[in-house]
């Protein structure tokens, strides 16, 4: 019989990423809030695609909420370092304020 093999996310601080084709998502679903950042644009930089306009939403994941207010903060950055560093932050502050 075959082995189960268990699913294991890239971690970042503690927390899994998880990417599906442009969008990545950053956090546990089950916390009351989770980043999700949307590469918009990239360039290629010796055969390798790298983000250059990246889309950063810290999301409510409470199902009640209609799904306009469940953006708790948005912007755009011109690197995915950068997302994902005011991401986290923004992320760590909601999630310590509940």
């Amino acid at each position: 019989m075959a082995e189960k093999k268990k699913s294991e996310f890239l971690m970042y601080k503690g927390k899994p990423l998880v990417r599906k084709g442009n969008t990545i998502y950053y956090g546990k679903m089950s916390d009351p809030f989770v980043l999700m950042l949307t590469i918009l644009s990239s360039h290629d930089v010796q055969g390798v695609q790298v983000a250059d306009k990246v889309s950063v939403q810290l999301i409510n994941t409470d199902p009640d909420v209609r799904p306009h207010d469940r953006i708790a903060h948005k912007t755009e950055k011109k690197s995915l370092s950068a997302a994902i560093d005011i991401g986290s932050t923004w992320l760590e502050r909601a999630l310590a304020s509940e």
